[in-house]
C-alpha cells in the first residue's frame, strides 16, 4: 500500500499523516523531513537544498526523485508507505509511477486535503511561533503557497484523471479530520486494518 498526501503547505497533511502510518503500521516519508535532515548534515547537497528552502523554492526533480526511490526501498516501507510531500509536480509523478511499476507496484490512493486560503494563513502564521523554522517565515510561506499553485496544484487533475484522488475537508480540530481520513480509508482497507487508528 502506497499512499499519496496532497495539499498546500500549512493544511496539515504531517500530522494526519503520522498518525494514520502509526494506525496502519506503514512509513511515514516526509520529504520536508528527510530534506531538513540533508541539510542539517551539512552536506554538499544539504547547502544546495538549504538555499532552495530557504526561498520557498523546490528541490530538483531528479534529487527529490533519487532520494524517494533510495527511502521507500527501506524495511520498513514493506509494508507500504505514506508520501507526504512528493510528488510536488507532475514529472515527479510521472516518475514515481515509472519507478513503481518497475517493482510491479502503484500507488492505492492520493488523499487531497482542501482548505480556504484564509485558514492556512492563519495556520501558518501560528505555525511560525512554535516551530521557529527559517522556510515557515512569512515571505516564505507566500512564496510556498505560491510555487504550490503554479507547480503542485496541476496534480491534482493528474491523480483524479488516474482514478486516485479523494478529497478530504481539512477544516476543523486535527480529531475531526482525521475521523474524515478514516471513513475515507476503510473505503479501501478491511476494517480491520483501521480499528487501531480510532482509538
Amino acid at each position: 500500500m502506497k499512499i499519496i498526501f496532497l495539499g498546500p503547505p500549512g493544511v496539515g497533511k504531517g500530522t494526519q499523516a503520522s498518525r494514520l502510518a502509526d494506525a496502519l503500521g506503514i512509513a511515514h516519508i516526509s520529504t520536508g523531513d528527510m530534506l531538513r535532515a540533508e541539510v542539517a548534515s551539512g552536506s554538499e547537497l544539504g547547502n544546495k537544498v538549504r538555499t532552495l528552502m530557504d526561498e520557498g523554492q523546490l528541490v530538483p526533480d531528479e534529487t527529490i526523485v533519487e532520494i524517494i526511490e533510495n527511502r521507500t526501498l527501506q524495511s520498513d516501507c514493506i509494508n507500504g508507505c505514506i508520501l507526504d510531500g512528493f510528488p510536488r509536480t507532475v514529472p515527479q509523478a510521472a516518475a514515481l509511477k515509472e519507478m513503481l511499476a518497475a517493482r510491479e507496484d502503484g500507488i492505492s490512493a492520493t488523499y487531497l486535503f482542501n482548505l480556504s486560503e484564509d485558514q492556512l494563513l492563519k495556520r501558518l502564521e501560528g505555525r511560525r511561533g512554535v516551530q521557529n523554522r527559517k522556510d515557515d517565515s512569512e515571505d516564505v510561506q507566500v512564496e510556498r503557497l505560491k510555487v504550490y499553485q503554479e507547480k503542485t496544484a496541476p496534480l491534482i487533475d493528474y491523480y483524479r484523471e488516474e482514478g486516485l484522488l479523494v478529497e478530504i475537508d481539512g477544516n476543523g480540530t486535527i480529531n475531526v479530520v482525521y475521523s474524515r481520513l478514516l471513513a475515507a480509508i476503510e473505503k479501501m482497507l478491511p476494517p480491520e486494518e483501521v480499528n487501531a487508528g480510532e482509538n
